[in-house]
């Protein structure tokens, strides 16, 4: 797994409740992909927190569409039917 250094200083220290295993699995199978006007590529899927609640995890890459970024939670993502 690549990341840039932003996700490992900052992202997982701040979000300790984000594993970066999903991220991963975010990334290998998403239910949505969306490039952004930076060059950036979003990722969208579901994970299944410890508490057992589903929820939508959202991933940032880099252009080269593996190096992970950012990630969070998004409360407001809606699947398409």
């Amino acid at each position: 797994m690549k990341t840039t250094r932003y996700f490992a200083e900052q992202v997982l220290r701040k979000r300790p409740n984000i594993r970066p295993e999903w991220c991963i699995s975010v990334i290998a199978d998403p239910i949505r992909r969306e490039s952004q006007a930076d060059g950036r590529v979003r990722f969208w899927g579901r994970v299944v927190a410890e508490d057992g609640v589903a929820r939508h995890l959202r991933v940032v890459t880099l252009d080269d569409g593996e190096t992970i970024h950012n990630a969070s939670f998004d409360r407001d993502f809606r699947e398409e039917p």
